[in-house]
């Protein structure tokens, strides 16, 4: 497979990112001026304890959220601050996404789910059973995803999250349901998609995933942490 991103610049760029949720009169800061940028070929790990912050930069780099302050930016083009069908648009066009579960709809087949996505995005790159043949389920095309295991459905939500050949992939804990094999394979074909020029950012509490990863981003009260920093307050 042929890189799809250019490494001579970031794939996705966020800068001074914050993210206020409000309820009643109580206000949470779930990100505090958040800066972080991933490269095509980099495998970035976002470590840190539950309420740091980490599933909300996810969905913001992915537009699937709007930030309070700060920049988004996938291939030089902001995310943020823009219309909901720009967004869905550059999303189409730029990102992959895999979530934990739901990934697939139900009533559709493995492939089937993947040929959709490639028509909402109006790529071609490809057929569908070609790129699920590399992620080793060829056979299972024509599965739902009642019938799946819980790694083939990892798989083929991987599958979905690369059918729009995107140049940035982010991924949220896909490896937490999963036991140690599955876990193992679906990590070894995320790293080869950074290895194949992939942009990819992981929010993760796997040390597998960790020792994976090129970098390793640690968030914390909202913050990212530098190495011996402590949490504050």
């Amino acid at each position: 497979m042929a890189p799809v991103a250019n490494v001579s610049r970031p794939v996705l760029e966020v800068q001074e990112l914050y993210r206020f949720f409000r309820s009643d009169e109580e206000e949470t800061l779930a990100l505090r001026g958040v800066t972080l940028s991933v490269r095509g070929g980099e495998l970035v790990a976002v470590v840190g304890p539950s309420g740091s912050g980490k599933s909300t930069l996810l969905a913001c780099a992915a537009g699937l959220d709007e930030p309070d302050g700060g920049t988004v930016r996938i291939a030089g083009q902001r995310m943020n601050s823009r219309p909901e069908s720009e967004r869905v648009a550059l999303r189409a066009g730029h990102i992959g996404v895999l979530f934990q579960s739901e990934n697939l709809f139900g009533h559709l087949t493995v492939a089937q789910n993947v040929a959709l996505v490639r028509r909402l995005s109006r790529k071609q790159p490809g057929r569908p059973l070609d790129l699920l043949e590399s992620l080793g389920l060829g056979a299972r095309a024509d599965a739902y995803p009642a019938e799946l295991s819980g790694g083939e459905a990892a798989r083929a939500g991987l599958a979905v999250a690369l059918a729009n050949g995107p140049e940035l992939l982010l991924a949220d804990e896909p490896t937490g349901e999963l036991d140690g094999g599955a876990g193992l394979r679906l990590l070894q074909l995320l790293r080869r998609h950074a290895d194949n020029g992939y942009a990819v950012l992981v929010v993760t509490h796997s040390p597998d995933v960790v020792a994976a990863a090129d970098r390793v981003v640690r968030l914390a009260d909202g913050r990212v942490q530098e190495p011996g920093q402590e949490a504050s307050p």
